[in-house]
């Protein structure tokens, strides 16, 4: 693997290639680039997803207490009532 022959200080021929003539190859330095960490995207994935699920279980829960204060209101003041009918089969 190309990373173990540069761990072992080893230069790949495509590299030694381009090193320029008369340079000393024992105190050449070989940068490589980190592996891209994918950990960032997927927790901002699931921050993302938890926070938008939250916010429409909030938005059912309010939605549901103010249908029912309107409910309660309108039975106490004697407009109408509601009942729910559950049929057992």
């Amino acid at each position: 693997m190309p990373e173990d022959q540069l761990r072992a200080g080893h230069i790949p021929a495509d590299v030694y290639r381009q090193i320029p003539p008369g340079t000393d190859v024992r105190r050449v330095v070989i940068v490589q680039e980190a592996p891209r960490s994918y950990k960032g995207p997927i927790v901002l994935t699931l921050v993302i997803a938890a926070g938008a699920v939250t916010v429409l279980l909030v938005i059912a829960y309010v939605v549901q207490v103010i249908a029912a204060a309107a409910v309660a209101v309108i039975s106490a003041s004697g407009g109408i009532s509601y009942t729910i009918n559950r049929r057992n089969k």
